[in-house]
This record gives C-alpha cells, structure tokens and sequence, in this order.
C-alpha cells in the first residue's frame, strides 16, 4: 500500500513546498495525507494529491489568503468557483499596485520636501469640476462627518484628487460616505510630480459647509486647487479658501472594496418605510456606547428581503443572513432623493455593508453592523 503513497518528503521536492508547509497545511485542513501512520504519526500522500500540491504552491506564491486557498481546492470542478476566487484576488492586486503607486507618488513628493525645504515648494493641482455634481457629492457625504474632539483628522471632508477623478470622503469611525466627481480638467503647478494628477486635502466641515452654500444651485463648473495645505474654491465671480487640516487622513480604499455575497435593489422609499415601521431593539451599540435603535436586516434562503427587530427568525432560517445595523445611522446614509433606487451590498454579519445609489454606483455609504449580544 505504501509503495503507491509518497512520502512528505518526496512531495515537498515534487511540489515546491517545504515539509513544514505540508504540515501546516495539514493542520489548516487544506492539504490533509492520505495516511497517517498511527505509530510514528509520518504522512504518506496519494499520487493524486502531488497536483493539488503544486496547486498550492503557486496560490500561496502570489498571496492568496488562507480561506481562499481551500476554498479554491474544495471547489466542485466545472462549478466556475475557483476561478470567480482567481479574478477577485486579481482585482485586489491590482488594486493594491494602484494604491502603491499613488502612495509612493506622495511619499517622493514629501521626500523631496523634507531633503529641499526651500528649494521645493509643495505643489498645486488646480482643476474644474462640474459645480452640480460637486454639491451632490457634499450632500451625500456630509451627515457621516465625525464629531469626536479626540479625532480631530475626522472633523472633516477628505477631497482626494486621483487622475480623472475626485473623491470627496467622510467617516465618524462608525460609517464612511464616499462620493466621486469626475473631474473635466486638471492642471499641476510646477513643482508637481509628473503624470496622473494626485493631490488630497481634508477641508475642515465649516469650509466644507460654506463651498456646499456657496454652489447653491449653481450650474456650469467650479475651480479647485489643491496643495500647499489650502484649499482654493472659485465659482464665477467668487472665491472661497481655508486652511486644510493639517492631518493624516486614514486610508479609506480598502474598506470600499467590498465583495458582497447579497446584492439586493429596491426603491430607497421602500426601505425608508420598512425600517420606520420594523420592531427594534435599544442597545448600548452607538458611538461610546450610547444607546441606539438597532434593526436586522436579513436576506432568507431564497433571496427575500426583510428587516425585522434583533431576535427574530427569518423565513426560511436555515441559509439566512442576518445583520444588525443602527436604524438611525442606514436610514441617515440612504440617498436624499427618494424614491430613487437603492442597492444593498450585505456580505455578513461582522461585514461592513454598502448602500449606493443604483444610478450612482461612485457615491455610496459604507456601514459598521452593530454585534448582537449572545
């Protein structure tokens, strides 16, 4: 029997992996030996298994997560599974090749500052942007500003200028509203890095607040500039600026690339109306642990969507997906325009959830649920 089993040697030297990998793995349940020997505890493997150990090797080469490897060598062949795993772990790559490639952008900027302070003024990007879609974009971000003394970073509304597009950004730690503009032109002052433009600044929220009632209704474009530690707002005949807040604003990029496992539409009204009308329960889950109203969204085994008080079953309980959210602060993050139509990103319970606007995938609120005590 054994003679037709490699031993943990021969298939670390045929596969790539290293003894102690294979026993890792085996401990992790993702590549278990066909045989164990019951007296010396040596693993023996079938001839079949020396695939899935290549397999492995190279998954564990480019990053892929744990869960996501034995998921990929549980997945039924032919089910299309393990590649959706490949292209989502691609996306992030890329994602993240992205982001390093705009931070090192912003760190040679500030290496060259730190080594010239004189020599090298910061840079200015100024660049227009339609003055419509800018307003809407401070309504949309503007209720998840946070208020806490001891986070002062947070008191304000990041505009981050990234190529074509900027992103105006908000968060209270709890919640995260993000809205993008694009933008129509871009042009950097000498000193800036050449290239894509890339410029951010957090506005403090009375800045913020006087650009929102300074565009009023207006139409046609608006001129920012960015840099220096100020910001520049001019629309038409009149100009607004302020001092930045002089703060490392937190990185927002990976908590927006969510990937749902439910995405449910329905009209923003709809939901409006289910939570007026749900059962909830007062919890100590708020910010510092107020007390809030908290709902349960829940999505049965079918895909029916429901909101229901903390506590109750949903249809169909085996399979459902639960997730306890602050009432007050989803109802605060639904588009102002209703009765437009919503779409729900749930992933699970302890997953940040996502509502964007169907018509404006760029402009969404990001959701902390709330844990429900056991």
């Amino acid at each position: 029997m054994e003679s037709d089993l490699r031993s943990i040697g021969e298939l670390a030297r045929d596969s790539g992996l290293s003894i102690s990998a294979l026993r890792f793995y085996d401990g992790a349940g993702v590549l278990a030996p066909a045989r164990v020997d019951p007296r010396t505890g040596y693993r023996w493997y079938a001839p079949e298994q020396l695939a899935d150990a290549r397999l492995l090797a190279r998954l564990r080469r480019v990053g892929l997560p744990l869960a996501d490897i034995r998921a990929v060598l549980g997945a039924t062949p032919g089910s299309g599974a393990a590649q959706r795993l490949m292209d989502g772990h691609l996306r992030r790559l890329e994602h993240g090749l992205a982001d390093a490639r705009r931070e090192l952008s912003l760190i040679r900027r500030l290496i060259d500052q730190r080594e010239n302070p004189v020599a090298t003024p910061p840079a200015e990007y100024r660049f227009t942007v339609p003055a419509r879609e800018l307003a809407e974009a401070l309504d949309a971000v503007r209720f998840a500003v946070g208020g806490d003394p001891e986070l002062p970073v947070l008191s304000g509304v990041l505009f981050d200028l990234d190529g074509g597009l900027l992103r105006l950004v908000a968060t209270d730690r709890y919640r995260i509203a993000l809205a993008e503009v694009p933008v129509e032109s871009a042009v950097p002052e000498e000193g800036a890095a050449p290239g894509a433009p890339a410029a951010s600044a957090v506005v403090p929220v009375a800045l913020a607040d006087a650009v929102r009632a300074l565009l009023g209704s207006a139409a046609g474009t608006v001129e920012l500039a960015l840099g220096a530690g100020t910001v520049h707002v001019t629309v038409g005949d009149h100009r607004i600026e302020g001092a930045a807040l002089d703060h490392d604003y937190p990185d927002y990029r990976p908590l927006v690339r969510l990937e749902p496992v439910h995405r449910i539409g329905l009209p923003a009204a709809e939901l409006r109306a289910a939570l007026a009308s749900a059962a909830t329960s007062s919890l100590p889950s708020g910010p510092h642990g107020a007390a809030c109203e908290v709902a349960l969204l829940t999505v049965d085994g079918e895909g029916r969507f429901a909101v229901a008080a903390p506590g109750a079953e949903a249809d169909g309980a085996d399979g459902a997906l639960r997730v306890a959210v602050n009432r007050d602060f989803l109802l605060e993050a639904l588009p102002a325009d209703a009765p437009g139509q919503l779409v729900l990103e749930l992933g699970g319970p302890i997953t940040p959830l996502a509502v964007r606007a169907a018509d404006r995938p760029g402009t969404f609120s990001v959701l902390m649920p709330v844990r429900l005590p056991a």
